[in-house]
């Protein structure tokens, strides 16, 4: 068995692209428009998952999130039967700083140089997991409080 894709539902497609492409900084890698079922869907990945993938025979990026937007007006409630999408940064207090300064709000702040929250447009939450062990602690993000739900 082989982890392929994690499907999340966007209300409005630019907004959710901005949020996973220009600020999380995922790659599109694929899309499919169906005209009579109304919908498109888009995989993105990490530049590291689509190089990988690209080195491989078998055509599709592994692992990518697929954004399902639906052409007609969707009203989605949040599932609180998902839990979140998580991504492996680097340096999780740049990582953290980069996204302020794009305006995403960081729900749960990285405290522990390991782990922070922040939201898609969608509601959808992901974690931001540091690379190895976790960085030393340090302000502001030791003093920073939660922010919502996360």
């Amino acid at each position: 068995m082989r982890y392929l894709h994690t499907m999340v539902r966007a209300r409005n497609l630019e907004e959710t692209l901005d949020f996973y492409c220009d600020k999380l900084g995922l790659i599109e890698t694929r899309r499919y428009e169906n005209e009579p079922g109304r919908f498109t869907l888009i995989f993105l990945a990490t530049p590291e998952d689509a190089q990988a993938s690209n080195n491989k025979r078998g055509g599709a990026v592994i692992p990518a999130i697929e954004i399902t937007w639906n052409w007609d007006d969707q009203i989605y409630d949040e599932g609180r039967n998902f839990g979140h999408v998580a991504y492996q940064v680097d340096d999780i207090y740049a990582f953290c700083q980069r996204l302020i300064e794009r305006g995403v709000t960081i729900n749960r702040p990285p405290r522990d140089g390991r782990m922070a929250f922040v939201k898609s447009p969608d509601g959808i939450s992901i974690e931001l997991l540091q690379n190895g062990e976790p960085l030393p602690k340090r302000e502001p993000w030791v003093s920073m409080e939660n922010v919502g739900s996360w």
